[in-house]
């Protein structure tokens, strides 16, 4: 396993990624937050793979106290203008010119950003859901998220320009008090609560979503993993069913990952150039499983 502890991309490292990804045409690719933080969208942990702020909202807390949801959503209607703004990098294009080129399957994303259907990429499974979309945990309805932060905004004006840093996901680093904060119910059933269509922590992934991940690394070769730590087991899973089932493993990443044990290659440079620098030399080659 070679890797690179700098911000350089090491070339022996990248040619054995390249060399991987020659090998093992049909392989699915799981992606994580460090994908997207070219992007300006801030990740959870440091390369060590520990808390670089306090742990994201719970599942629990968020349904049980409606303190905890003014908060939430207040800081939402400042930090969510990043997640809302962000555009596809660079490795968002690769994977999205490689599954055209056939070189992999689909991907799984950990993200709830919407960066790869941006980009281009067709099969793409969102694991913790969509963070532009929210849902009625009552009755179900769906709206778009931006129009519920217009609600949002029109009952609360004065947060409209309120000004803080930028979190993951679409929150911010701002505490102040938030009792003020005006939450809508849900008009369709009386007062249900509006929740982001996404996997918050502590709660699980839809069975569903689940099978149809696993579905697709059963038709693949082999895996690779980007720009995710797989702290989260909802991620680490599929390496581990991976390894389990005899199929390689590559990880390209910025630092130390759960699943390091387990991985072929490993190369650890900023994602966007490392993807893009193997984009540049696969792209003039067709996948093994084309050549005649």
């Amino acid at each position: 396993m070679r890797t690179n502890q700098g911000g350089v991309v090491d070339r022996q490292a990248l040619d054995d990624l390249r060399a991987f990804l020659e090998r093992h045409s049909g392989l699915v690719v799981l992606t994580g937050a460090g994908i997207s933080t070219a992007s300006g969208i801030p990740d959870y942990r440091d390369r060590r793979g520990g808390w670089k702020r306090s742990p994201p909202m719970q599942h629990q807390q968020f349904m049980g106290s409606h303190a905890a949801r003014q908060r939430y959503w207040a800081r939402a209607l400042v930090g969510f203008r990043t997640l809302g703004e962000a555009r596809p990098n660079a490795a968002h294009h690769a994977l999205a010119r490689l599954e055209a080129l056939g070189r992999i399957r689909g991907v799984i994303t950990q993200n709830v950003d919407g960066l790869h259907q941006r980009a281009g990429s067709r099969r793409v499974i969102d694991l913790h859901g969509r963070a532009d979309r929210v849902r009625c945990m009552g009755c179900g309805a769906r709206r778009m998220r931006h129009d519920l932060h217009a609600e949002l905004a029109d009952r609360n004006p004065r947060w409209s320009t309120t000004g803080a840093r930028a979190a993951p996901d679409g929150d911010a680093d701002l505490e102040t008090d938030f009792s003020s904060f005006e939450v809508p119910g849900c008009t369709r059933c009386g007062d249900g609560i509006w929740k982001p269509d996404v996997v918050f922590f502590g709660d699980s992934v839809p069975r569903d979503t689940v099978e149809r991940a696993f579905d697709l690394l059963a038709e693949s070769e082999a895996l690779l993993v980007v720009g995710s730590s797989l702290m989260v087991f909802s991620g680490f899973r599929f390496a581990r069913a991976a390894a389990r089932d005899g199929k390689p493993i590559a990880c390209l990443n910025l630092g130390r990952t759960r699943a390091d044990d387990l991985y072929a290659v490993k190369l650890e440079a900023p994602v966007e150039l490392a993807l893009d620098a193997l984009l540049a030399g696969l792209e003039a080659q067709p996948p093994a499983s084309l050549t005649v």
